[in-house]
């Protein structure tokens, strides 16, 4: 299966995540908002002989991208502000996944249009080691095997898993958790 990534972010981990992304050979859309990390990740790419997008804009990003992979940072507000603009953005046919250690998918998948088409990744994904997968409730099945078409095909280990975090968003939170 060939797959478009829009990879968000150009920093280390972002950059490195892209870099796999080409040498398996997926098409590849590297999105950053600092000119300076991009012409940095086209001298990386220039020198390996593969050619990326690079773009300024998530628009431009997700335009035509099957996956997008966000690397901002773990924090509820930021995810949050960036799945805001990829779930406008992007084709109803995108899956939004993100790495994430200690953020609940559960309260990311309810704050977009599109619950089914998102994931979550734990573990190195711009390094080697095997991943966790994880899904929320309502992620689909063609998501998990979207994802994992993409991470196996970097040469990874994937591991699925439900979503173990309890949400924060108190819209997620049943009654038994506010007693």
């Amino acid at each position: 299966m060939s797959l478009t990534v829009a990879v968000i972010g150009a920093g280390v981990q972002g950059r490195s995540f892209a870099v796999a992304c080409a040498l398996a050979g997926f098409t590849v859309v590297l999105e950053d908002v600092m000119p300076a990390r991009l012409r940095d990740a086209g001298a990386v790419f220039a020198e390996l002989g593969r050619s990326i997008a690079l773009v300024t804009t998530v628009e431009d990003a997700v335009r035509d991208a099957d996956v997008v992979v966000d690397f901002v940072p773990d924090e509820l507000e930021s995810k949050l502000e960036i799945w805001s603009l990829i779930d406008r953005m992007a084709p109803p046919k995108t899956v939004m996944c993100t790495p994430s250690e200690g953020l609940s998918l559960t309260d990311l998948a309810s704050c977009t249009y599109r619950a089914d088409r998102c994931a979550m990744v734990r573990g190195d994904l711009a390094g080697a080691g095997a991943l966790l997968l994880i899904s929320a409730r309502g992620t689909s099945e063609t998501t998990r095997v979207c994802c994992e078409t993409l991470l196996h095909g970097l040469g990874r280990a994937v591991k699925r898993c439900d979503d173990p975090d309890l949400p924060m968003l108190l819209k997620n939170m049943n009654a038994q958790h506010l007693v």
